[in-house]
């Protein structure tokens, strides 16, 4: 083993790559475990030990076109997790046809072409059909559709064909998990290498101790710092502590007195069940205030529209307002009485996990007005806001404050993080485009 090996890979990674290239048994290898743990460094370099190995089934197959999958949840996850740390790590540039397949080549073998099949839905079943290949990389394993990541698996159906995949954990029962992971070690063809965030020796101390202070207790914790597939037990935002996360007016008006807030409001239509509107502000030092809570059943439209052109009058009349999609008339109706009301974005783990991470980092504060209100249910909610063990998400019972608390942190971050136009109606369009929305349709994100 070479200095320059062990600078380059952590203790588990030189052991992933050893079975890699050792064990001459493995079909199929998971690598699964911690975000940041070091999975997706070393499969893209196994990656390429998988091309030379599929060449060399090529030439001994005489197979003039050899096919290998590159497969990931989407485009954009393939070209960020893969091809660009690849150009970044190797220097290494591929050209694109108009299918968008490359081409690899070893000296004395034959040139390897690979293919790309996206497997976060579906669709993605028709391009992985009617073909034979001789390999496959799965990145973000987890994210794919069972019948997807199966049919890739049989697409890789010569003699001496692996199948190499990486992913972050999920609920216990994920098929990826009792179909393979669990059966490695009593299967000799399936290994599986659990990854822990310790694993990765190249991390600062400083970043870990961040990351970990900062990673929601927890499920999420759970999954993203000791790599387990495990379901969430008991409340959601356990770690809302309200000594620590309510604060009076006073204190509010002290932390904010020197700074300029951005107000936005979440929408959340009711009216069997309640109907929500909240307002929120963020600093300038990544704090999210919760201000004000409007909280009502059996209310129509005309109310809520009174409701949110008191907000305007006091918070400006370019307020945004992220709101259910679940009601298209009514986020309508409001963009027709000239509010700025788009459709929040709805991914619903997602989005907890960043409610999540402010209420432990202390930066999701309540003002203490809100809750004190006769009519508020925030907190009534939040001590109610349950994981459902079987789904792996909270149970969708009297959510609807948390819903419409969601809806505004987790759409404004994620247009923050995707700034491609500042037109709040394109802002919206984008969403839509992107399958972020959760219409009663189920659109997904493709």
């Amino acid at each position: 083993m070479t200095a320059n090996l062990k600078q380059r890979f952590s203790p588990k990674q030189r052991l992933v790559l050893r079975e890699a290239v050792m064990n001459q048994d493995w079909r199929i290898m998971v690598n699964y475990g911690a975000i940041r743990s070091g999975k997706t460094y070393v499969d893209n370099f196994i990656f390429f030990i998988e091309l030379y190995h599929a060449a060399q089934i090529a030439k001994a197959h005489n197979i003039a076109k050899p096919l290998y999958i590159l497969a990931g949840a989407s485009s954009k996850s393939i070209e960020t997790n893969v091809l660009t740390e690849i150009f970044n790590t190797f220097g290494i540039e591929f050209h694109f046809d108009k299918h968008n397949s490359f081409q690899y080549k070893f000296r004395n073998l034959p040139a390897i072409n690979v293919i790309q099949i996206f497997t976060q839905s579906i669709a993605g079943l028709k391009s992985a059909r009617g073909f034979t290949a001789t390999g496959a990389y799965v990145n973000e394993a987890a994210l794919a559709n069972e019948e997807v990541f199966h049919e890739i698996v049989n697409r890789c159906s010569i003699t001496g064909s692996r199948v190499v995949c990486d992913t972050n954990p999920d609920v216990p029962t994920h098929w990826l998990k009792t179909d393979y992971i669990d059966k490695a070690g009593k299967v000799k063809q399936i290994i599986a290498n659990h990854f822990v965030l310790e694993d990765n020796t190249h991390l600062a101390n400083d970043y870990l101790d961040s990351i970990k202070a900062t990673t929601p207790s927890g499920m999420f914790y759970d999954r993203a710092i000791r790599g387990l597939w495990v379901a969430g037990e008991g409340l959601v935002y356990q770690d809302f502590d309200k000594s620590k996360n309510v604060i009076t007016h006073d204190k509010f008006t002290e932390m904010t007195k020197d700074d300029r807030l951005t107000y936005y409001a979440g929408v959340d239509w009711g009216y069997e069940h309640k109907g929500v509107i909240v307002v929120l502000a963020d600093d300038s030092q990544g704090n999210t205030y919760l201000i004000e809570e409007h909280t009502r059943k059996h209310k129509d439209i005309e109310y809520w529209v009174k409701v949110a052109k008191d907000i305007q009058q006091r918070y400006g009349f370019t307020i945004p307002m992220y709101c259910d999609s679940a009601r298209p008339e009514y986020v309508q109706r409001f963009q027709d009485e000239n509010f700025q009301a788009m459709n929040a974005y709805k991914i619903r783990l997602t989005g907890v996990e960043m409610v999540a991470s402010r209420i432990k980092s202390r930066h999701f504060l309540v003002l203490e007005d809100v809750v004190k209100d006769k009519q508020s249910k925030f907190l009534d909610e939040l001590y109610q806001y349950i994981w459902d063990e079987k789904s792996g998400e909270p149970v969708k019972l009297n959510d609807d404050v948390m819903d419409a608390t969601r809806y505004a942190i987790a759409t404004r971050q994620w247009l923050l993080e995707h700034k491609e136009d500042d037109d709040i109606v394109e802002q919206s369009q984008l969403l839509a485009d992107k399958g972020l929305i959760d219409y009663p349709d189920d659109v997904f994100w493709e």
